[in-house]
């Protein structure tokens, strides 16, 4: 800020030694220098605020980049989910279209069945330790 250098220094406090005399010297100093020290505090704050001032408005342009983004990924989901739809509508029209004509009957194929291959052996259920199951009953129609 100023470009003062020690020999300068040196002759103002020479300069003020005389003028203001030994006895008031340290208290004008203490002034001084206190005095010196609250213009540094205000300069710092100042400085702090308007840093405070730039980077808030950084957040602003920040947050309005953001809003903007989300608003046209919002905007590009919407259009996506409404031609979701649109193709699940046409799908579901051209399924009950196609419900008209009946399809060709199918084949029926029959496996038959072995109770042997349902229930474990008697012999490997007593190995286990285990009684025999009762055999399975026929099934009846019943009667009305």
């Amino acid at each position: 800020m100023f470009d003062v250098g020690f020999s300068e220094l040196i002759v103002i406090a020479l300069v003020a030694l005389i003028v203001i005399g030994p006895e008031r010297l340290p208290r004008v100093a203490r002034t001084l220098g206190a005095l010196l020290g609250r213009a540094q505090r205000y300069v710092n704050d100042v400085k702090a605020d308007i840093q405070r001032e730039v980077d808030l408005d950084e957040l602003k342009s920040i947050q309005s980049t953001f809003q903007d983004a989300a608003k046209s990924v919002e905007q590009s989901v919407n259009q996506v989910g409404e031609e979701l739809h649109s193709a699940g509508e046409s799908l579901n029209q051209s399924i009950a279209g196609s419900e008209d004509v009946k399809p060709a009957p199918v084949a029926e194929t029959t496996v038959p069945a072995t109770a042997a291959a349902e229930t474990p052996s008697d012999s490997a259920q007593m190995d286990l330790g285990l009684e025999p199951a009762p055999a399975a009953e026929p099934a009846t129609a019943p009667k009305t």
